[in-house]
């Protein structure tokens, strides 16, 4: 294999893991909201997704520092994908009649 498709899976998997730690971490919170025992979710959801994310990143990688660079490259992209696919769009804004300011 040529280092390039190398390097090219190696972002593809820190993409992986980041969608699988960031989506994880955004369904733990649904779920908690409504849980009558959210710490329980959460202590559970941060254990779970840690060890898949470690595990993952050490046997992707090895002792392979550019493959390392990779990989969290593509794990930071995949949390800016999950906040922007999480997020809710704005609501349209309301024009304030004139004369109504804040706290007057």
């Amino acid at each position: 294999m040529t280092e390039f498709l190398i390097l090219s899976l190696c972002w593809l998997s820190g993409v992986f893991l980041g969608a699988i730690f960031f989506g994880g971490l955004w369904w733990t919170v649904q779920r908690a909201l409504s849980s009558p025992r959210p710490a329980l979710w959460f202590l559970g959801s941060l254990i779970l997704r840690t060890a898949i994310v470690l595990g993952g990143f050490s046997l992707l990688l090895g002792p392979h520092w550019q493959r390392m660079i990779v990989c969290l490259i593509g794990f930071t992209m995949a949390r800016f994908a999950i906040v922007w696919i999480t997020t809710p769009s704005a609501p349209h804004s309301v024009k304030t009649p004139p004369g109504l300011n804040h706290a007057s």
